[in-house]
């Protein structure tokens, strides 16, 4: 071999060396570069599939919140009106009692001998009514009566209020 090509062989082999060194690190970028993309790709996909979700949920869990708010609110207004009803009859009832309109009695038990009142079976003169005998309450008795009444039916529309508004928080 010529003393110059011998020469110019180690340099040729470094050359060649780094060229296909050089080659081959592009080819594995073109690759991994095509993978990473991929990969890239997918996942900015799966993100938007995920974020899609999200908002549909959470624009379900809105309508639902929004649903059950009128519906209480229909059921707020409901029981108030009835409330309301209650506290108007109550008080057109105490008026009536006030003004003599109206006057409470009580059945009696003519039978009854322990009570100390001997109360006659058949009405007086001064009765239109033939049925059982009765005995007239004391307006101020009368008034504590539907109050306490008042009380109890104000309790019962609360008590249907919370009914109402659980089993709506449960559906």
């Amino acid at each position: 071999m010529n003393p110059a090509l011998l020469r110019f062989l180690p340099l040729t082999a470094v050359v060649f060396l780094l060229l296909t060194t050089s080659v081959a690190w592009k080819i594995q970028d073109w690759r991994y570069g095509k993978t990473l993309a991929e990969l890239a790709n997918s996942h900015a996909e799966t993100l938007r599939k995920m974020s899609v979700a999200a908002a549909a949920s959470q624009q379900r869990e809105t309508e639902r919140r929004l649903a059950l708010e009128q519906q209480l609110s229909a059921s707020e207004q409901i029981h108030y009106r009835a409330l309301s009803d209650a506290q108007r009859d109550q008080d057109r009832l105490r008026d009536r009692l006030a003004t003599a309109d109206v006057r409470l009695s009580v059945l009696l038990d003519a039978d009854d001998v322990a009570a100390g009142c001997a109360v006659p079976a058949a009405p007086g003169a001064s009765g239109m009514d033939h049925g059982a005998p009765r005995a007239r309450l004391d307006p101020a008795h009368a008034q504590r009566i539907i109050a306490i009444t008042d009380a109890g039916d104000r309790g019962l529309i609360a008590l249907q209020a919370c009914q109402a508004y659980v089993s709506a928080l449960g559906r």
